[in-house]
């Protein structure tokens, strides 16, 4: 099967080709792993560490170290980086980080411990390890862990001849970059030209009369959250990023903006689940665990607080069974409405789409989509409980039920966010047991309580 896919020589980690990989591995020829694994990028073979089992894994990097570059290193996921860098000889590592960018350095370094740290300084080049040792000093999830030093500059009076021409002698330039930085004598960016408005433009115009006009600056210790937000908001291709006194220290480009929108988008969906947000497959059962535990305690007390409620009307359930029967359908309803809410609410607010001026509006909109659905589902439930109990006015009961509990999971999966993100608590975080508890119990009360009054 080996000799098969390197004939074919396909790009793209499939299943066929991780099972010959590890086949190789087993069989302990280095050659055949390295011939197997060489069409495939960085990121696959990331892809293919994190799949496989610890021990495997280890295996693999045994046989596959010399062959490690900075750019796989670059792409592993954070919850497996440090045990690979660990399986790896020191030398290898040196070797694989002497030619990354510096930002790819720092979201390296900053998950792994002090010991591991020190191994990779001791590698850099002095002005890259006193580089790397700057951006760490900034605060964690700031512009300045993000940035990359690396930067084209030209002085504010340069022509388009003259920065060609530098650009042309110089020792070192990123291997990609999207803008020239115009700076001011104190190294304060004023402007900034993109390659293609260089490259178009004859020798002997001014820099200065080319700058784009979506130019803004990012102060290093911006939250990356907000460094993301204005890239997408004003479509930013690189931005320049600067010190407490306005003087340029590095920049930041679309593709580390768009790593933290996936972070972010990512971390939402899973605090929103209950799940950790560093969260992952490579996680031990012990860890995946007691990322969970803490919210499924959270939804043990507001379920019990939900019985709470059914157990005040235990008389009224025990003289119709029909009740109990149809319970469920309330709760489910309930809570799949409230969801929905919530998840619009919460997106809403982390794009910041849903703000003080426009809330009352949005707020109005939920209830109103809620109050229509329940009138919907409402009607739609008291024929099927006419039909199942013949009796008419239970099925009243479940209608009426129904449309209150809909109103209110509508009300509660908007209101219960916002308030949260008042008072700093992150949203997709605490918003879903909250919301949970909401329709439970607004659910159970409306439909056990109209039951009491109505039926008995």
């Amino acid at each position: 099967m080996s000799e098969e896919i390197i004939e074919q020589d396909e790009e793209g980690l499939d299943a066929r080709r991780v099972e010959a990989v590890l086949e190789a591995v087993d069989a302990g020829d280095a050659a055949l792993v390295a011939e197997l694994l060489e069409p495939l990028h960085a990121a696959d073979i990331a892809d293919l560490l994190e799949q496989v089992s610890e021990e495997e894994r280890n295996a693999l990097l045994t046989l596959y170290s010399p062959e490690i570059d900075g750019e796989i290193l670059s792409e592993i996921s954070d919850a497996i980086r440090e045990e690979v860098i660990d399986a790896l000889p020191p030398e290898v590592v040196a070797e694989a980080v002497r030619d990354l960018d510096t930002d790819d350095v720092v979201d390296i370094l900053e998950d792994l411990e002090a010991p591991a740290q020190a191994v990779i300084l001791s590698a850099l080049e002095s002005a890259d390890r006193v580089a790397v040792e700057r951006a760490l000093s900034y605060p964690e999830y700031s512009a300045g862990r993000l940035m990359q030093r690396e930067v084209v500059v030209a002085p504010e009076h340069w022509t388009v001849g003259e920065m060609i021409d530098h650009m042309r002698s110089a020792d070192f330039l990123p291997d990609q970059f999207y803008h020239v930085i115009l700076v001011d004598p104190r190294m304060k960016p004023v402007a900034y030209v993109t390659l293609g408005r260089l490259l178009s433009s004859r020798r002997d115009v001014k820099m200065k009369e080319i700058v784009e006009d979506s130019f803004r600056t990012i102060e290093a210790t911006e939250p990356e959250a907000d460094v993301a937000y204005l890239f997408n908001q004003y479509h930013l291709i690189s931005c320049p990023v600067v010190d407490e006194n306005d003087r340029l220290v590095g920049i930041i480009t679309i593709d580390d903006a768009m790593n933290v929108l996936d972070e972010e988008h990512e971390e939402d969906v899973l605090r929103m689940a209950g799940v950790h947000d560093e969260a992952s497959l490579s996680d031990t059962v012990i860890e995946a665990a007691k990322g969970r535990a803490l919210w499924l305690f959270v939804n043990l007390l507001t379920a019990i607080l939900a019985s709470g409620v059914i157990s005040v009307f235990a008389e009224t359930i025990d003289q119709m069974v029909a009740l109990a029967v149809l319970m469920p359908i309330v709760a489910s309803m309930g809570g799949n409405a409230g969801t929905q809410s919530m998840t619009v609410a919460v997106r809403a607010i982390a794009t910041r789409d849903l703000t003080a001026q426009n809330a009352p509006r949005v707020i109005r909109r939920e209830v109103a989509v809620g109050a229509i659905n329940g009138l919907i589902f409402g009607v739609l439930m008291a024929g099927v409980a006419t039909l199942w109990f013949g009796v008419p006015v239970l099925a009243l009961v479940i209608g009426l039920a129904m449309l209150l509990t809909l109103m209110a999971a509508a009300l509660g999966g908007i209101v219960i966010p916002m308030l949260l993100e008042r008072f700093n608590i992150d949203p997709a975080l605490a918003s879903g047991p909250f919301v949970t508890t909401v329709t439970d119990v607004v659910g159970f009360f409306a439909f056990l309580g109209l039951a009491s009054w109505m039926l008995l």
